[in-house]
């Protein structure tokens, strides 16, 4: 049988005792925390090696910060420290391997003041009148008297699910999530030979285009209207003379901001599985370029817009929903998807330095200066205007619908797939779906 973790976030709504108690715990959290970093950070400035993982637990027994919190809370603010240092550890062997560009940093201090996300194990939980009541631990109860706090749980959870639950603070409000596990992924009846590629934009913020004769746009004009609407209200708080101040007004607008990020993100995500699950599709191929925000240079304007859509966490959570119910989640590069003609089978070079160990047709060679495609490679249409491709025999496509046919043909041979039943009238209309109009409610 095969297990799932999963993490749902509910917002807290506390009271003015409440309030002070998540306060106090997570700033204890907090400091001890940055304790935890010193002393990481000392032994391997000293030693050149990494703490072991009960290690910071015996060091910091006696620590005041330590004995505050409840015990089996404050060892899993340690262990997360220790967590840190270990992933610390792992990318610096592939840094000088050779398989990561660029060199990591050790784990820095947090900001003080400021708070920091608390856990506490099932094993300190317990289930009082359908709320679930969490230990304070006795330094707390000898100060305050108070011995523990209550939290609503969520009416869809079996508090025997439940592995952990975590406090996080974040921009002036208070998260719970409840970590609880099920028993076995949602297998469907899909097929692997059905598949769907999507790709990736700012108007059209996902373009899926599949091989059973069905293609829809979901739009990221919202978004980026969100986005462009927060920045501007940033840019006015910051005109005035207490710029670079963390105000509650700055936090209300930014939490705000973040809820519709993950609202969109969450929406677009089960959209696209939906649709997969509707048709039978067992592949899903997103194309993506690793790196592409940190190289971006589409001008100001637009590299804001592009940096600030969540499209890496869309694609993250796509691939989490993939494995929840049995589809296959492939991630290819997308180097020439937009200006090669899918409807005439344009060859599709790879970007870069990739292209020189690629497998070019006989008598093609790859530009000795660049090496970002081959010299003679030309695409047989062209992008006549925003929105619209136009190909060789002067059929008129949906651009971003041509480039998602294309991420298709990027794995065709690999994956073994039949393009057949991506036709023209796919990529002439897709259907364009607003997910954030309540009033519409779109078949997919």
């Amino acid at each position: 049988m095969i297990f799932l973790y999963k993490c749902q976030p509910n917002l807290i709504k506390p009271d003015k005792s409440l309030k002070a108690i998540l306060e106090f715990i997570c700033s204890q959290s907090h400091k001890l925390t940055n304790c935890g970093i010193y002393y990481a950070r000392q032994i391997y400035f000293k030693t050149g090696k990494i703490i072991k993982k009960f290690d910071l637990i015996n060091e910091y027994k006696n620590n005041k910060h330590y004995q505050v919190l409840h015990s089996q809370a404050a060892q899993q603010t340690l262990l997360s420290v220790f967590e840190s240092f270990k992933s610390f550890k792992a990318l610096n062997s592939k840094y000088r391997k050779g398989e990561l560009q660029e060199q990591p940093r050790l784990p820095k201090y947090r900001k003080p003041p400021g708070l920091a996300a608390i856990s506490y194990p099932k094993q300190a939980l317990k289930l009082v009148e359908g709320q679930i009541q969490i230990p304070l631990g006795t330094t707390i109860n000898r100060w305050f008297n108070l011995k523990n706090f209550l939290l609503p749980i969520s009416s869809n959870l079996n508090f025997d699910d439940i592995k952990e639950l975590r406090i996080v603070p974040r921009n002036r409000c208070f998260y719970v999530e409840f970590v609880y596990q099920t028993s076995e992924t949602q297998k469907q009846q899909v097929s692997p030979d059905r598949c769907l590629g999507i790709d990736t934009g700012i108007g059209n913020w996902l373009t899926c285009v599949s091989n059973v004769g069905t293609s829809f746009i979901i739009d990221g004009r919202h978004l980026k209207s969100v986005n462009q609407f927060y920045n501007k209200q940033i840019a006015n708080i910051k005109q005035n003379k207490y710029q670079g101040f963390w105000s509650k007004r700055l936090a209300a607008i930014t939490e705000k901001r973040n809820r519709r990020m993950r609202d969109a993100v969450n929406k677009a995500a089960r959209l696209v599985i939906d649709h997969c699950l509707k048709q039978g599709i067992g592949t899903l191929v997103f194309g993506w370029n690793k790196g592409q925000r940190q190289e971006v240079n589409l001008g100001t304007k637009t590299n804001q817009t592009f940096v600030q859509i969540p499209t890496a966490k869309v694609k993250n959570r796509i691939s989490q929903l993939c494995e929840q119910y049995g589809i296959e989640f492939v991630e290819t590069e997308e180097s020439y998807t937009s200006k090669a003609s899918f409807l005439d089978h344009d060859f599709l070079p790879k970007y870069g330095d990739a292209a020189r160990s690629w497998g070019f047709p006989p008598g093609v060679t790859a530009e000795p200066r660049s090496g970002e495609k081959p010299v003679t490679w030309k695409e047989s249409g062209k992008r006549v205007k925003r929105g619209l491709y136009r190909t060789a025999n002067n059929f008129y496509v949906n651009a971003d619908a041509n480039a998602a046919a294309n991420i298709l043909r990027k794995v065709k041979a690999t994956l073994g797939l039949n393009l057949d039943g991506v036709y023209r009238g796919a990529l002439t209309t897709p259907l364009r779906v607003r997910f954030w109009a309540a009033s519409e409610s779109p078949c997919l």
